[in-house]
């Protein structure tokens, strides 16, 4: 089964020129869904894992039932404000302003190797900065998977830059 085939294209969303690659279609799909997770399961299970974190939103999507089938524990990273105890947070660039993202001080102890997960890679900027506060914890970010790279974008080449070892289970050409 073909993962691509089952993401939908949306022309000039959320502004005019972008591509938004949408993957509610592939998590409607049961066959879809349940190829996603196993793939990305699959690839890592014989990788010393200890945790996995997802980025908010789809990355909760995708990140926690890969924890489940890895039998590992599930770091929610989120926008500002929105975690309920202690966090730890890193500000990053969008196009026009800034963001932040932030996880809780007990989400991550030292030497602990986590593998960060969303479903998209465009420019980068948030997986930078989810990478940066799970380094800035001790943690050890053995990988970063996504479900879609849109490598003419570079956040791919951007995470490499850094050091990261980037994966996803197919690209867009064009953004």
């Amino acid at each position: 089964m073909s993962i691509k085939t089952h993401i939908r294209t949306v022309p000039h969303y959320p502004h005019h020129g972008i591509m938004f690659r949408d993957i509610t279609t592939l998590l409607k799909d049961p066959v879809g869904l349940r190829t996603t997770i196993q793939e990305i399961a699959h690839r890592y299970d014989t990788i010393a894992i200890d945790k996995v974190a997802g980025i908010e939103s789809r990355g909760f999507i995708i990140g926690a039932p890969v924890a489940y089938q890895l039998g590992k524990g599930f770091i929610p990273i989120r926008k500002q404000n929105k975690l309920p105890a202690e966090t730890v947070g890193r500000d990053y660039q969008l196009e026009y302003g800034s963001d932040r993202i932030e996880i809780h001080v007990d989400a991550i102890q030292p030497g602990d190797r986590v593998l960060l997960v969303d479903d998209l890679i465009a420019t980068g900027g948030t997986a930078e900065a989810a990478a940066g506060l799970i380094t800035d914890m001790g943690g050890i970010v053995v990988e970063c998977c996504f479900v879609i790279d849109l490598p003419d974008v570079g956040g791919r080449v951007r995470l490499e830059n850094l050091g990261h070892t980037v994966f996803a289970l197919c690209e867009f050409s064009g953004g």
